[in-house]
């Protein structure tokens, strides 16, 4: 039985730092890179070598995720980890990305997590684990990015009940809610909106992410957050009133209302 890792949005960024960390983890024989672009996929496989395994797929489609899963099975395989990464983001107004741009988001951020989890879980024996990744923006909820910030939101919540879940299982589930990250993601998610995020305190690169998200997955923590700057922002979110974190976010980004 082989022990492997599958890692979603894998072809760049974040997803991308997770990859190059597990080919050097000889506990895992082969890594699964999930993405859309197959010719990114194929330059990790050149690059990383032949422990990746290219798979090109449009997350936001469930029936894909099935097949993937069906393809899985039929595989003598023990997932030691899943990396739930994918993820797509707009930084606006409600109304200014289209019904099937915000359906999408709402498609790969929630249902691509959990369909990916459904099809995995029964191929983990104890001591595997799923990272999920969420955001800072899952500890309030965000205008001018509403529905991101809410699909976080469900990530988080998501991810910590469901590691209580399989603690019989021995499988930990761990969220990470990292700050702004110098990926594609964040480049896709500016579309010089006339109300949208436009100030990025702390921004930090992947690598750091993928790192201390790892090293919290070990741990067995149900939840990763790195710098001090985004757990205090976590702090505050418990105890300040919801709708006066909304106003001090507006401030901070200089939005009036």
């Amino acid at each position: 039985m082989k022990n492997i890792a599958i890692v979603t949005g894998a072809s760049s960024g974040l997803g991308k730092e997770f990859v190059k960390i597990l080919t050097n983890d000889k506990n895992i024989d082969k890594i699964f890179a999930l993405a859309r672009s197959k010719d990114k996929l194929d330059e990790l496989k050149v690059n990383y070598g032949d422990k990746i395994i290219p798979y090109s797929i449009d997350l936001s489609d469930t029936n894909n995720i099935k097949t993937f899963g069906n393809i899985l099975e039929k595989e003598n395989v023990n997932i030691k980890i899943l990396i739930n990464n994918a993820g797509f983001a707009k930084f606006c107004s409600y109304d200014d990305i289209s019904i099937d741009e915000t359906l999408n988001m709402i498609n790969l951020n929630i249902s691509g997590v959990v369909a990916m989890g459904l099809i995995c879980i029964p191929l983990m024996n104890k001591d595997s684990h799923i990272i999920n990744i969420a955001s800072q923006a899952a500890f309030q909820p965000v205008p001018y990015q509403n529905v991101y910030s809410a699909t976080k939101s469900f990530v988080k919540n998501y991810s910590r009940a469901l590691n209580m879940e399989l603690k019989e299982k021995g499988i930990v589930v761990t969220a990470v809610c990292p700050g702004w990250i110098k990926t594609n993601l964040f480049d896709r998610g500016c579309i010089n909106a006339k109300k949208g995020t436009n100030k990025f305190a702390y921004m930090v690169t992947p690598d750091i992410i993928a790192k201390k998200a790892l090293k919290d997955a070990y741990k067995n923590k149900d939840i990763s957050v790195y710098g001090l700057y985004v757990n205090f922002c976590r702090f505050l979110s418990k105890f300040l009133p919801e709708k006066l974190v909304m106003r001090i976010w507006l401030f901070q980004q200089g939005i009036k209302q």
